[in-house]
């Protein structure tokens, strides 16, 4: 038979390997977990670029779109009676010189 202290290190060692698989086992888990939350955070990051991108397609439209309106309207600005304090004196529609 097992004296004493031979019985508390055999409990030991084996308290120590179970602890020891335990960790391991947290350990595995831990980095299983990791790896998925980087896979997430790359298809967030991967879906953030794809937004940016098409934002700024869209943001040049507007700016172009603004712009033509801007020169559409100058354009088709109506001169105004004279006297109602709507009327422009242009150059281009005055006369020949």
């Amino acid at each position: 038979m097992l004296t004493k202290p031979e019985e508390d290190k055999s409990f030991f060692n084996r308290e120590r390997d179970r602890l020891a698989g335990d960790i391991a086992t947290g350990f595995e888990e831990l980095l299983s977990s990791s790896n998925i939350l980087n896979r997430k955070l790359e298809e967030v990051l991967g879906m953030t670029r794809e937004y940016d991108t098409i934002a700024r397609l869209w943001g040049r439209f507007h700016e172009l779109m603004k712009g033509q309106k801007d020169v559409v309207s100058l354009e088709e600005q109506p001169l105004g009676l004279p006297g109602t304090g709507g009327h422009v004196v242009s150059s281009k529609h005055g006369g020949g010189k």
